[in-house]
């Protein structure tokens, strides 16, 4: 079975500033498998029967896609359309970069 893709990936936040990209059915599976027991609420059931629905066919890959927006949604798990990712690596001095 091959990999289905998202047309357009969705953007999750996964802690700390961090973004992880989820760009097909199989990137959606692993992320779901992984989220915390803890924190999954009702739209969780819902966005791995629309993922396995999807692999198997009997549903778009865009519906499977919509399930998973609405589940990061209602977990506060969805990156912001607006919010720009920043990152700073520091370096030592002398090479054109930040004091560490």
């Amino acid at each position: 079975m091959y990999d289905r893709m998202f047309f357009t990936p969705v953007a999750l936040s996964v802690g700390a500033g961090h973004k992880r990209m989820i760009a097909s059915l199989a990137d959606m599976h692993e992320f779901l498998t992984e989220f915390p027991p803890s924190r999954r609420r009702l739209s969780y059931g819902a966005a791995v029967k629309a993922c396995e629905a999807a692999r198997e066919g009997e549903i778009s890959t865009e519906a499977a896609r919509d399930a998973l927006i609405t589940f990061a949604a209602t977990t506060g798990v969805l990156w912001p359309a607006n919010h720009p990712v920043i990152s700073v690596k520091p370096v030592a001095r002398g090479y054109g970069g930040f004091a560490a």
